[in-house]
């Protein structure tokens, strides 16, 4: 099979649905002009022309309100924000028209559309660029939150997010697009809501998602080292979150640890933990444990986004202690 980056099956989602559907239309800041920040978009303007690859000007809550103007119109918006750091100026939008508009209309406007882009830390880009809004976005009724963890899954979800009725929040990362994995030739499509089993193992279950999942991936190897056996869940969506895999995976290993780049309030992985003890509670050998980022706004120097972001020692440590190996 052959192996593509994470921005080309980005764009060959993309392209591909924009030929499949006349009225799947991309923009964004840098989309076309300059073939994208990312270069996620890369010689679509002169295949699709300058209506349906738009550049816009640096206003996040006014293109965002245009894409879901032409949503209710019956068109399907792809909007790439350069960050989802930006996305708080169009929060408003998202929030109060995309995702609420199907039930304050009784079903007349569906918002069949994408707000896709970058989510969390990706290197020196200090306390404003290095935020991670997955959990905001899926506390929110109306919406679907997608959050990819290699090219494989970016093509096949981002063609299922923009062939979906329902607004879908589309998180990827600046680091994972130049990231390589095998990708098929042929069409096919990811289910939105489906969780993934990475590994089969038989101590601990160890559940994360997006560019985190490859320091769950890297610490679950370390530790078979050690005779300890990890079953490695990749959530893809959260929401809405597979949870009956998740239970299925505790009721075979008795313990669970989440991977998350999130503060630890209110994070995904809380919820995780409180659906697990509701529903497998008499399965759990151990209480649940969570690997977050730190509770404080990252900082800039090197230092201090080593000191902030989950890695594999700590992983490494939380799976011991649910194994009481500490």
């Amino acid at each position: 099979m052959r192996v593509i980056q994470f921005r080309e099956a980005l764009r060959e989602a993309l392209s591909e649905e924009m030929r499949r559907d006349p009225n799947v239309f991309l923009m964004g800041e840098e989309v076309a002009e300059y073939n994208g920040a990312y270069k996620v978009s890369q010689g679509m303007l002169d295949e699709f022309g300058a209506k349906r690859v738009i550049d816009t000007p640096i206003s996040e809550l006014g293109f965002a309100g245009i894409g879901i103007g032409a949503a209710m119109s019956g068109l399907r918006p792809v909007i790439e924000f350069m960050t989802f750091n930006f996305s708080l100026v169009a929060i408003d939008q998202i929030i109060n028209s995309a995702a609420k508009m199907y039930q304050m209309s009784g079903g007349q406007f569906g918002i069949p559309m994408v707000f896709r882009g970058p989510t969390g830390s990706a290197g020196q880009l200090g306390a404003q660029h290095s935020q991670a809004f997955e959990n905001w976005y899926a506390n929110t009724p109306g919406l679907k939150v997608v959050v990819p963890a290699d090219p494989y899954e970016a093509k096949g979800l981002l063609k299922s997010a923009i062939r979906d009725n329902d607004p879908v929040i589309f998180m990827e990362s600046e680091q994972m697009y130049g990231d390589k994995g095998e990708v098929p030739e042929e069409e096919y499509l990811i289910e939105i809501g489906k969780a993934r089993t990475v590994k089969e193992g038989t101590d601990v279950t160890l559940v994360s998602f997006g560019k985190i999942l490859k320091v769950a991936i890297a610490a679950a190897e370390e530790l078979a080292k050690e005779g300890i056996s990890c079953e490695i869940i990749d959530l893809r969506t959260v929401r809405p979150i597979d949870y009956p895999a998740l239970i299925e995976s505790v009721k075979k290993t008795n313990r669970m640890v989440v991977v998350e780049e999130a503060w630890p309030l209110a994070s995904i992985s809380s919820e995780l933990a409180y659906m697990v003890q509701k529903e497998a509670f008499d399965y759990l050998d151990a209480p649940v444990r969570r690997v977050t980022t730190r509770d404080t706004p990252l900082g800039y120097a090197p230092t201090m986004v080593e000191a902030f972001l989950p890695n594999s020692q700590r992983v490494i440590e939380a799976v011991k202690s649910v194994m009481y190996r500490n």
